[in-house]
Order: structure tokens, then sequence, then C-alpha cells
């Protein structure tokens, strides 16, 4: 009898084993983002049932985190790195901002899928180069936003009688004059931090080019250097044409300023575009950043593959879907972004995304700090405490010195 048991008890042993040899693979994929409303959702609803379609017998799970406009999302996301519970793929934005996990080991190389997918060949080389981090690749993009433009008020410019975009900053700083003049509270809409250092990054673009502008971040570019002085010095010019509570006002804010036309301009990304035209505001008009030329300075939502998924061959999947033309023509065609790919057809986009994929497959890539595709997290931090300190003591020599200190501590291998 005891012999009968044991042989029973091993063959029970036995069959529990086969069952669990035998357990399905996952077939949910926790797509952890912040985008939980608007355009950005209606892009990952998009992006969801392209996925479906793509991926048979795999299930969006959504991991989404509001608020904050992705801040309250980081700061969770590196709460479950630490306990070590990643989703099995996570939006961030392409690029540098991308180091910190990178070095923690905490997403995978994606340099083969690039390949595999024929990625490299739709893709502008520069872009690739930018998402390239110690000769490897984390991500893949799903769009391109455009940080760089300059959005307007016509009927305030038109009562100044300003009817042309301005070539130069020489020109848009006069403009700006004739707008005070006529009695505009604050001729360009400001917000706070982050929003300063896009209007710094542009002055820069303009007055050391693409290619000295990208290189402050690589270290071929001296911050010390007599040209960003310069710079500095049109940014203060500018700065003394907004309005007096930028430090308190978060994008959107200033650009309520736009809309009621207590200002004649704003420098925003290119998702003011959905935004003014949900506020009830489609006539306005938009024109790159003075002195910018041929610049593109990009920001592009991307994917990663977790190390520790769950669920790889999903996300793999989902990856697929992201970077392919279809997914990108139906999310971008929702979001108000446009395609990273150059050979999505316009057609269904709006004037202005027609207009920014023209610019996109012609233009000049070029990175943004405030946007984490040419600086870390930490390195972005210590520029925008450079720009809040500057607010309250408008000494430009200290700003220089600020920023080339944070450049020395964070400039990337």
């Amino acid at each position: 009898m005891v012999a009968v048991l044991a042989v029973a008890a091993l063959l029970g042993v036995s069959a529990c084993g086969s069952g669990d040899d035998d357990t399905p693979p996952p077939s949910t994929v926790e797509v952890f983002t912040w985008w939980v409303e608007g355009g950005e959702k209606a892009g990952l609803d998009a992006l969801v049932r392209q996925f479906t379609a793509d991926c048979p017998g795999q299930r969006f799970e959504n991991g989404a985190v509001a608020g904050g406009a992705g801040v309250n999302a980081k700061r969770e996301l590196t709460q479950r790195m630490a306990r070590h519970d990643p989703p099995d793929t996570f939006q961030a934005h392409a690029g540098a901002e991308l180091i910190d996990y990178i070095d923690a080991g905490q997403i995978e190389d994606l340099t083969a899928y690039y390949d595999s997918w024929g990625l490299r060949g739709v893709l502008p080389a520069d872009l690739v180069a930018d998402l390239t981090v110690r000769g490897k690749i984390y991500s893949v993009p799903a769009n391109i936003h455009r940080a760089n433009v300059v959005w307007t008020n016509p009927a305030v410019l038109a009562r100044a009688g300003i009817t042309v975009p301005p070539k130069d900053l020489t020109a848009f700083i006069a403009d700006l004059a004739k707008l005070k003049a006529a009695g505009v509270e604050a001729p360009l809409a400001l917000g706070r931090d982050w929003t300063q250092l896009m209007l710094l990054e542009a002055v820069l673009i303009s007055d050391l080019g693409p290619t000295g502008f990208s290189g402050l971040f690589t270290g071929d570019t001296d911050w010390r250097g007599a040209l960003v002085a310069k710079a500095i010095t049109h940014f203060t010019a500018l700065l003394s044409y907004g309005n007096l509570d930028r430090d308190a006002l978060d994008w959107p804010q200033a650009e309520r300023l736009l809309i009621d036309g207590k200002a004649g301009y704003q420098l925003m990304g290119d998702w003011a575009a959905a935004d003014l035209a949900a506020k009830g505001f489609p006539g306005y008009g938009w024109f790159t950043f003075p002195g910018n030329g041929k610049a593109f300075q990009w920001s592009a939502d991307s994917f990663t593959l977790s190390t520790g998924a769950a669920n790889v061959t999903g996300t793999e999947c989902w990856l697929k879907t992201v970077g392919s033309a279809t997914g990108q023509q139906v999310f971008n065609a929702a979001k108000g972004s446009i395609p990273a790919r150059t050979d999505v057809p316009s057609t269904g986009f709006s004037p202005y995304q027609q207009s920014a994929m023209a610019d996109w497959k012609s233009g000049i890539p070029v990175p943004s700090c405030a946007h984490g595709s040419a600086c870390p997290q930490a390195w972005q931090t210590a520029v925008n405490a450079a720009l809040t300190s500057y607010s309250s003591g408008k000494d430009g020599k200290i700003l220089q010195s600020d920023l080339a200190q944070a450049a020395d501590l964070f400039v990337r291998p």
C-alpha cells in the first residue's frame, strides 16, 4: 500500500509538472502611458485598434497614469521599476531621456528590430542618430512633434500692422515692439521653466545654427562661447515682451492670453494646434521660429521593451505596430502629431500636419533638451533650475555659467 501511494504521489507530481509546462504564454500586453484624454487618448485608441488587428490573440492592457503632463506617470514608473514590477512597454520621450533606464539595465536593445522591420530606410538618418545611445537603439518612435513653432493671433497682429512673419530675430523683436506700442498687454505669451527653455533653445538654434546647437549636448559646442552669450542677450530681449506672471503659468494658461487677444505670439510645440482648435480658436496662424531656417526641432513619443517584460512576444508585436506605416497613420491623424516615418501619405491629415510632414521630409532634425531628446532628465532639471533663478535675478552671465556647469556634469558619452 505504501509503495502504491508513493507511486501515485510521484505520478501526481509528474502530472502537475506536465501541466505547468503546458501553461500558455501570456496574451496581455501592458502599455504604460500618460495618454488619458483628448487627442492623446483618441490617438492611443486608434493605435490599439490597429494592434488588435495586427496581433491576433494579443490583448491590450491600459496602464495609463493621468496628470501632470507625464510627471505623475514618470514618478509611478520609477517606483514600479524600483520594485521590479515593470510594464511590458512604456511611453517615453525618445533619445537621451532614456539614458537613466539604459544605465539601470531596465530596457532592452531594439537595434535588431530596426534592421528586420526596415525602419532605417523610412526614418530620417539624423533622427536615428539621435535615437542611438552608445551605439544602440532602445525605443521605437510613434510620432514626431515639432517644438520650434510660433503660434499667432492674426487679428491682434493685423491691428498692429503686422501682416507677414518675421524673417529673423531682429525683425521678430521689432514686431514685438510694435505690438507693445499698439497696447498689447503681453506681445509674447510665456509660461513656466520648461516653456522658457523651449524659447531659449529656439534662440540658440537661430544664433548657433542646427549643428552648433546640437553640439551643445554632445560636447562639440562650448556653452561658455560668445555665440551662447549672444543668444542669452536675444533671449532676455524676448522675455521683456512677455507676461510678468509667466513663472506661475503652464502652457495652456499662457495660450489663453493668445486666444483672448492679450498676446500676439506664443512659442509652443505643435500639440498646440489641436488644443487651439478644441478651444474654439481655429483661425490661428503659425510659422517656424525666426532664424531657425530648415531646423526641425523634434520631440518623439516612443515605446520600449522593458527588461523582464512578462509578454515579450506580444510587446514585440506592439512595437512593430507602433513603427509601421499604418500604425503611424492612424495614430497621428487622431492625435495631431505627424508620423516619424517619411513614407506615410499626408491624406487625411490637417493643413498644419501636412505642412509639418513636408518640413519633416526636407528639414534638418534637431533634438530638444526641454523634451528629452537631447539630454537626460537630470540635465533638464538643472537647466530649468538655472532658468528659474535667472527669472528673478536677470543676470545673463550667471545664467550662462549655470548652463555651462550643467553641461560639464551631464554631457552624454
